[in-house]
């Protein structure tokens, strides 16, 4: 291995102290030989004041750090209200880039506090960190874990939520083996069936798929708009102990941002069968099963409309609307389960200084059962985050 070079030594040395006092951003730490060594990330913290208008959810509840469309309460007795402060979201990452015999190669590892165990209010509020991205690209390959090729990160609104657009959101992180070939992507990745027992109940995590899911894209951008439209085929499976049983699953999306001058609109619409855990953080399973212990696939459809307005250098505010559907077959599902969600929510964010953004959200939030109760959430949130 040749000598770190010095310039860029120093560089990272002065670098790593900035980041001690000040947490300035996206860090080059050092050039060694090919490869290049930064490191990001953000602090974060949220403050988030919840209303239901029927019932509550409790300590430790996912649907209290952020929004999950299949938690939002239905069918209590009375209304309740909860405050919580956190900073879970906070997040690290590392990335290398290398330039060997005429190919580039890329690492990146990100970590964050989200949606893990071990914390608690009493005392020390700590949690345990948990993997989000891994992955390594090989020039047109990716090996690793990180976003669907399913899912457009481009066209997530801005928000204070974690995510935003979650009732029509494709959220899905997961290992997967990814080729890229101009505006077109090509995946195979990890599977997973959800599956709703027959007659409703809770919610069977198969683990059991002989297959990939198999994802094709395009992206194209052209005079301030950007699109991608995506298709998701998979098969989903169960074995009950004494048979397989299988569906076929087939999910389209299309979403993407216009630019209007400053100005921006972002958009999305899903629609399919058995598309289950990767809409709607799987407000709906992929399928359900037939009193025979087939599986038949549940259709779903979603949208999602976001406006994004600068007022000046340091000021911004933000509109999102998304919503999802499921059609049910309810002679197998039962009338328990979600028929419906959706989520508006407006927002303002000031920024000081680069990169150190302050921002107050109002949510409204309801969520209807096939049986026809209805419960909502309104939800006042502050969060104050520093990216570097």
């Amino acid at each position: 291995m040749k000598a770190i070079n010095k310039t860029a030594l120093a560089a990272s040395i002065a670098a790593a102290s900035l980041f001690s006092s000040s947490l300035a951003q996206a860090l080059e730490l050092a050039t060694i030989d090919n490869t290049t060594i930064k490191i990001g990330g953000y602090i974060k913290l949220d403050a988030i004041a919840s209303s239901y208008s029927d019932g509550s959810l409790g300590a430790g509840n996912l649907g209290r750090d952020f929004y999950v469309p299949s938690l939002t309460p239905v069918g209590g007795n009375s209304a309740n209200s909860t405050l919580d402060f956190h900073t879970k979201q906070t997040r690290f990452n590392i990335g290398t880039t290398t330039k060997l015999d005429g190919h580039t190669l890329k690492t990146f590892i990100e970590m964050d506090f989200q949606a893990t165990p071990n914390g608690n209010e009493r005392v020390s509020n700590s949690y345990t960190p948990r993997l989000r991205h891994a992955f390594l690209t090989y020039d047109k390959w990716l090996f690793g874990q990180t976003w669907s090729t399913f899912q457009n990160v481009g066209a997530l609104p801005e928000t204070v939520d974690f995510i935003g657009n979650t009732d029509f959101g494709i959220f899905v992180r997961q290992p997967q083996i990814r080729y890229t070939s101009g505006n077109f992507q090509f995946s195979v990745e990890n599977p997973e069936t959800t599956v709703t027992p027959n007659g409703g109940g809770t919610r069977i995590v198969t683990d059991q798929n002989p297959l990939p899911d198999v994802v094709a894209r395009y992206n194209y951008s052209a005079d301030g708009l950007s699109i991608t439209a995506a298709a998701l085929m998979r098969q989903l499976s169960y074995n009950n102990g004494a048979d397989d049983s299988n569906a076929s699953s087939l999910g389209f999306s299309f979403s993407g941002k216009y630019a209007i001058g400053d100005d921006d609109i972002r958009f999305g619409f899903n629609t399919g069968s058995g598309m289950g855990r990767y809409i709607g953080l799987n407000v709906a399973n992929g399928a359900v099963m037939e009193s025979n212990g087939d599986l038949t696939a549940i259709d779903s459809t979603a949208y999602y409309l976001a406006y994004r307005h600068p007022w000046n250098a340091q000021w911004r505010s933000n509109i999102t609307y998304s919503a999802i559907s499921i059609d049910n077959d309810t002679r197998l599902t039962g009338t328990g389960v979600t028929h419906a969600t959706d989520s508006l929510r407006v927002n303002l964010f000031y920024s000081p200084v680069k990169n150190l953004s302050f921002g107050g959200e109002v949510a409204l939030a309801n969520r209807e059962l096939e049986s026809g109760a209805d419960g909502s959430m309104n939800r006042l949130q502050f969060s104050a985050k520093l990216a570097f």
